[in-house]
C-alpha cells in the first residue's frame, strides 16, 4: 500500500459507504474526510418535492464538495493514507437524474470550472448492493429527511451509478458485492475486506465475499 495515498468510498445511498469509510480509516489510522450532507438545508425539502428543490439541492453539494475537496490538497504531516465516504465525480450522477435539460446546462458550466482543481483518488472501492438491501440499510438507520425516498429513486441511482463504474476507468476500482455480508457488525466481513483493499490494485476488480474470489 506504499503508493497508495488517497482512497474513495463510493456507493448507493444506503449501501455503508460512512460506515466503512471510518472503520477502515481507524484500521489503517488514515485520516478522514466524510461528505457533510446533514448541512445542506435544501435535502428534506428534496425528497418531499424533488421537481421543485432539485437545482438548489445539487448546487449546494456541488458547492461544499469542492470546497472540501480543495482541503484535501493541504499536507497532513499526521498522516499518510487519507480515506473519504465520497468522490467528486458522484455530484454529477446525482444531477443527470435529478436536474432538467435547463438546469443540467447550467450545472455543467460551474461543474466543468470546479472540476479541473479536483484531486484524484488512488483507489475507488465501490460499494455495490441491490435496491432491496439499500433500502433495508436506509429504513434501518431512520434518518427524519429519509423517510421520503422512494424505491423508484433508489433503483434509478442503483442503475446508473452501476453503469457509471462498468465503464469507470479514471482511478483503480474495486466493485465489491455486499448484499450477503455485514462489515459493520461481522469482524470477519470487515477483515476480508481490509484484505482486499491491501492488496496491489490495477484496472477494475470485482469481489464477491460470498465466494471469496477476486476476478
Amino acid at each position: 500500500m506504499k503508493n497508495l495515498y488517497y482512497i474513495a468510498i463510493e456507493g448507493v445511498i444506503g449501501a455503508g459507504k460512512t460506515s466503512f469509510a471510518k472503520l477502515l480509516a481507524e484500521r489503517l489510522s488514515a485520516k478522514i474526510v466524510l461528505e457533510k450532507f446533514e448541512e445542506n438545508p435544501f435535502l428534506e425539502e428534496f425528497y418531499k418535492e424533488p421537481e421543485i428543490f432539485s437545482f438548489q439541492t445539487q448546487l449546494f453539494f456541488l458547492l461544499s464538495r469542492y470546497r472540501q475537496q480543495m482541503e484535501l490538497k493541504q499536507v497532513d504531516l499526521f498522516h499518510n493514507m487519507l480515506i473519504s465516504d465520497y468522490m467528486f465525480e458522484k455530484d454529477r450522477l446525482f444531477a443527470n437524474l435529478n436536474l432538467s435539460d435547463k438546469e443540467l446546462v447550467l450545472y455543467d458550466k460551474i461543474a466543468n470550472l470546479l472540476e479541473k482543481e479536483i484531486p484524484k483518488p488512488d483507489l475507488v472501492v465501490f460499494l455495490q448492493a441491490n435496491t432491496e438491501r439499500l433500502l433495508d440499510n436506509i429504513s434501518k438507520r431512520g434518518r427524519d429527511y429519509e423517510k421520503d425516498i422512494s424505491e423508484e429513486y433508489i433503483e434509478s441511482l442503483n442503475q446508473i451509478y452501476n453503469e457509471y463504474f462498468f465503464r469507470f476507468n479514471k482511478s483503480p476500482l474495486i466493485i465489491i458485492n455486499t448484499n450477503d455480508i455485514d462489515f459493520v457488525h461481522n469482524k470477519n466481513d470487515l477483515d476480508e475486506l481490509i484484505n482486499v483493499i491491501r492488496q496491489p490494485i490495477s484496472g477494475t476488480v470485482y469481489y464477491n465475499p460470498e465466494g471469496n474470489s477476486l476476478i
